[in-house]
């Protein structure tokens, strides 16, 4: 069939990509709990960038599983608290190198140790930042908003639920078996909801606990200006 769309001539294309450069356009990495993340994911993750031609990218959170260190019952034939973490760290940097101006939205498990120094009355100056211990040059922060759309980890709930009682869109991780985007539209508004899913191992021992339930999706999300989100799911 011939080919009959519309060529650009060279004034357009460079007037094209100069809006590319100038428009945000977000990677967003799921939950990847290393060093229990799926062997596939990163290259999942830098193959999606590349192809939607993204300029900033977001770790949505949960970046170290602690596995060592849950709340909930642990693997008594599982790695001990210093070899996790020394895993933990080699696995991240590949991340860093490749991304190491991200921002990351603190996840529950990011947070573990320092809750569990919170729970035994340990001053927070004891605490070392979480650049320092896992080798990272990151922004952790608790919410970051870019374009007008919100992003969290995702522990107060879905991604409807959030836009919805925040009426902004809004992209979060956290649910591991959830991928999806849902727009809503009013007289004057106009928001999305968008679940990345996540980037997690689960034959790991760390996912043990998640054997029966619904198997996790595994994918990353794009959004393009604030305005177009786009799940991206990972065929394992």
């Amino acid at each position: 069939m011939k080919d009959i769309r519309p060529r650009l001539n060279l004034q357009e294309k460079k007037a094209l990509d100069y809006l590319r450069k100038k428009e945000t356009r977000v990677l967003v990495v799921g939950d990847i709990h290393c060093p229990f993340e799926h062997k596939g994911y990163f290259q999942f993750c830098v193959d999606t960038y590349e192809r939607f031609n993204c300029n900033r990218v977001v770790m949505i959170g949960d970046c170290v599983d602690n596995h060592y260190s849950s709340y909930h019952e642990t693997d008594s034939n599982g790695m001990g608290g210093g070899y996790e973490l020394a895993q933990a760290v080699e696995h991240l940097k590949k991340w860093t190198e490749k991304w190491p101006d991200a921002t990351v939205t603190i996840g529950n498990h990011d947070r573990l140790i320092a809750r569990k120094a919170f729970s035994s009355s340990v001053p927070k100056e004891w605490i070392k930042d979480y650049n320092e211990v896992l080798g990272t040059t990151w922004t952790w922060v608790e919410r970051v908003v870019i374009d007008g759309v919100q992003y969290v980890h995702g522990e107060a709930g879905t991604a409807r639920t959030k836009a919805k009682n925040d009426m902004q869109s809004t992209v979060q991780g956290h649910i591991h078996t959830q991928a999806y985007c849902e727009h809503y539209i009013g007289n004057n508004t106009r928001i999305f909801g968008m679940q990345i899913g996540c980037g997690i191992d689960r034959t790991s021992y760390a996912q043990a606990f998640a054997k029966n339930y619904k198997k996790q999706a595994l994918g990353c999300g794009v959004v393009i200006g604030g305005h177009t989100p786009i799940n991206v799911l990972f065929d394992e």
